[in-house]
């Protein structure tokens, strides 16, 4: 699976691991990305998209919370 979302572009990001000793290791947060579904003018498009996009596109009334396809 791709690591960007394909409506808002949002990817991985980098930081550090902070121990108690404050030594830094590096590491990638990574966005919770989810494939949904979609029809378009009769035709199934698949999107990657970050739960942050789909809770927008729920609150703006263009996606439905129980939406099979």
């Amino acid at each position: 699976m791709a690591s960007k979302c394909d409506l808002t572009g949002k990817g991985k990001q980098f930081g550090h691991n902070v121990s108690f000793s404050l030594r830094r290791t590096k590491r990638t947060f990574k966005p919770n990305l989810q494939k949904k579904t979609f029809v378009v003018d009769g035709q199934k498009v698949t999107m990657t998209l970050s739960t942050q996009a789909i809770r927008t596109l729920r609150k703006k009334g263009i996606l439905a919370k129980n939406s099979a396809v």
